[in-house]
């Protein structure tokens, strides 16, 4: 850390500084309430897709309940190939959003195919879409989470630390200036005494040898 000027150049220096520290600190603190917001709403986000998505599984469930004794089977039936995530800017931080996912379907002669199968289909890809959105949701938690911390730390920096410091700085160098300005006229007020002592001494030196 390098030391401290205790100067006039550098009282105005601090005091810049601090006036600098106290228009950031609003900003940056607005942010970071902001982004605590966002969280919130991300993870009531998250919540909400799992929940969705346990019950599309359970509605497979109830309402192809010939799924558990079929001797069809249809485990590969779809599959899911792959999904597209674009960028969202929320409060100044990137976030993922599923743009689409894409499947494929096996191919299942009509012959032998249920009759529930497009059904399946339709429900197998709601589920596995629903399984990204969760995943993708909770990525988006992670990242919010992530900025929040950082922006709680920078505020906690110029709340409790750059502007009590700068603060402090600012106190010493005002004692320290008034304390060189006070022995300054002191020792202006010693040296005229010195200097009217050495006139009247020497005038009273003038005046014996008259």
């Amino acid at each position: 850390m390098a030391r401290l000027k205790l100067s006039k150049s550098a009282l105005q220096q601090q005091r810049d500084q601090m006036r600098l520290y106290g228009r950031l600190l609003p900003s940056l603190d607005l942010k970071r309430r902001q982004l605590t917001v966002e969280l919130a709403k991300a993870r009531d986000e998250r919540q909400r897709l799992e929940r969705e998505a346990a019950d599309l599984d359970r509605r497979i469930g109830a309402e192809l309940p010939m799924l558990a004794g079929d001797r069809v089977d249809l485990s590969g039936l779809v599959r899911l190939t792959g999904y597209e995530v674009v960028e969202e800017n929320i409060v100044g931080v990137r976030l993922p959003l599923l743009e689409k996912a894409t499947f494929e379907v096996a191919e299942y002669p009509l012959l032998t195919r249920p009759v529930w199968a497009d059904l399946l289909v339709v429900r197998l890809k709601a589920a596995a879409e629903a399984r990204v959105r969760v995943r993708i949701a909770e990525q988006r938690v992670e990242i919010l989470g992530q900025a929040v911390k950082r922006m709680t730390q920078r505020v906690n920096l110029f709340d409790r630390i750059l502007i009590p410091q700068a603060k402090r700085n600012i106190q010493r160098i005002m004692i320290f200036l008034g304390d060189q300005e006070r022995s300054a006229v002191s020792t202006a007020k010693l040296t005229k005494k010195l200097q009217l002592r050495k006139r009247q001494k020497l005038l009273a030196t003038m005046e014996a040898s008259v």
